[in-house]
């Protein structure tokens, strides 16, 4: 699936170098005072050395003043005016003098602005031997690199629009991609597997075709599932995970069969995490097999996400996910998806049956919380790891839904899959007799307490909120959001095989890609 989207830079370049000092930072900040300094000395022919005698310091001092790295005096000001034959509001008011100055002054409020050092740009003297259209680069890149910082990592709204801008793809394809399916396709008739499970085996099968060596080792760093050593060919594996070892390592292996390169902002991380569980899925759940056991269970009218988990031994999760890939492209279903934590709080879904996710205002879901009477929802109330199925009368029609609640390391999580009520003749489970109304998003539904609770305790209770931190972390520094690089490092030094930690890839990036 493509993950190109749009950026838009904060401003160009050649914008705002006119402008006043900047707003908050004082009319009289050192660096625009000693830039007119600097300017009205030139202007009179004057030397350092001419004005700093005539003022009473020494030409170093000036020096420091005129690259705003002193604070003068206003008596000290005043001086310097006179020995100028300036007024003094002549070097504490107004912009900067010229064009060059401007520019003088952006280029070093940035090299001393908190965060510079982090950026990894080297420090760069401006001096007269600087010309002005390198000058004016220098300031344009970096103000653009900060902007796209702050665009995606000041608030978690840049990260909600990625995230909508993706389900909408994925709407409009109907969740169908056929180069992942090609890609997929191609290595799972590489290693000769035809029907059932894949098996481990096959997965080693398949790195190795790719060129690749899986490891399992027991301390694989905890901020990552995976990760993959570029230059020696190795992804490794922990030991005793929780997840499914082979869809992690082909997870792994999407990022080299997909072409992917070191995301440049979060919305392309989340296209590629997207494209590497479609991968995975694909080559767990292969098209070719999966279809026809699928369009034999629509003949029968006796599909269930059940028989596709235990057909190819995968969760219910990846079963799911694979079933929203496949049936709207070859079975001619519209079909909604929700992950969903026990507190009713969406983590992933999908939909193109036009059912109405709770949202914002922007359209953004995330962190966004189900009505109590959904099924994914109500299926907390049931056993652990039992099939729920329920009808659902919402305002945009009658949904058939099926779920499913088990519990993970972060907590009990449910898998709901559901289908407008014109489509669930095709379904198992479809004469459930379980039926509830939901109003929501309308605040009486389940969001507001009933009144006589709501008077009773009015201005009595006081609490203090669970953040879903997952929801507001946008992407922290570095490539690859929320990993430790440094342990990632030391760990594939530590790890890489003997003699081989000076040898170097051609045409690989630097380090370790990291697959989570």
């Amino acid at each position: 699936m493509p993950s190109s989207h749009r950026r838009v830079l904060p401003f160009r370049p050649s914008e705002r170098l006119e402008g006043t000092d900047s707003p908050g930072s004082g009319a009289a900040d050192p660096v625009s005072v000693g830039r007119r300094v600097r300017h009205h000395r030139r202007a009179a022919d004057l030397t350092l050395a001419d004005v700093a005698g005539r003022v009473g310091l020494s030409t170093s001092a000036l020096s420091l003043i005129e690259n705003g790295r002193r604070e003068a005096r206003a008596s000290v000001l005043d001086r310097i005016a006179t020995a100028l034959g300036v007024d003094l509001t002549a070097l504490l008011t107004g912009g900067p003098p010229s064009r060059r100055a401007a520019l003088e002054v952006r280029w070093e409020r940035a090299q001393r602005a908190e965060g510079f050092q982090t950026l990894g740009i080297p420090p760069v003297r401006v001096g007269p031997g600087l010309p002005d259209d390198a000058l004016e680069a220098l300031v344009g890149l970096y103000e653009s690199v900060v902007g796209l910082q702050q665009q995606r990592a000041a608030t978690p709204e840049f990260a909600r629009l990625a995230n909508a801008e993706l389900r909408a793809r994925m709407r409009e394809a109907g969740n169908y991609f056929a180069d992942i399916e090609s890609a997929a396709a191609a290595l799972v008739e590489q290693v000769g597997h035809t029907q059932g499970p894949l098996s481990h085996e096959a997965v080693n099968r398949i790195a190795r075709h790719v060129g690749f060596e899986i490891v399992a080792v027991p301390d694989v760093p905890a901020s990552t599932r995976t990760v993959t050593d570029l230059a020696h060919r190795r992804i490794y594996l922990p030991t005793g995970g929780g997840h499914d070892p082979r869809a992690a390592a082909l997870q792994a292996l999407g990022h080299v069969v997909l072409d992917h390169q070191p995301p440049r902002d979060y919305a392309e991380f989340l296209a590629q995490r997207v494209e590497i569980n479609y991968f995975a899925a694909a080559t767990l759940i292969p098209e070719s097999s999966a279809v026809p056991l699928l369009q034999r269970a629509k003949a029968d009218r006796d599909i269930a996400l059940e028989d596709l988990r235990d057909a190819y031994a995968v969760s219910y999760e990846t079963a799911a996910h694979r079933f929203c890939n496949l049936a709207t492209e070859h079975l001619d279903l519209q079909v909604h998806f929700m992950r969903t934590s026990a507190d009713g709080v969406i983590y992933k879904a999908y939909e193109n049956d036009g059912v109405r996710f709770p949202m914002d205002a922007s359209g953004a879901i995330e962190g966004a919380r189900v009505c109590r009477s959904w099924t994914a929802r109500v299926v907390f109330d049931q056993p652990p790891g039992s099939v729920y199925h329920q009808y659902t009368d919402t305002g945009r029609g009658t949904y058939w839904c099926t779920a499913v609640a088990e519990p993970t390391p972060a907590g009990m999580f449910s898998v709901s899959l559901g289908v407008p009520f014109d489509q669930v003749r095709w379904m198992r489970g479809r004469e459930t007799t379980q039926r509830r109304v939901s109003r929501c998003p309308d605040p009486r539904c389940c969001t507001r307490p009933p009144a006589e609770l709501a008077r009773a305790w009015d201005g009595q209770v006081w609490p203090s909120a669970r953040a879903h931190s997952h929801l507001l972390a946008v992407m922290p520094p570095g490539v690859f959001p929320g990993v430790d690089e440094t342990e990632v490092l030391r760990f594939v030094a530590g790890h890489a095989p003997e003699g081989a930690a000076d040898e170097q890839v051609a045409d690989r990036p630097a380090g370790a890609d990291v697959a989570q």
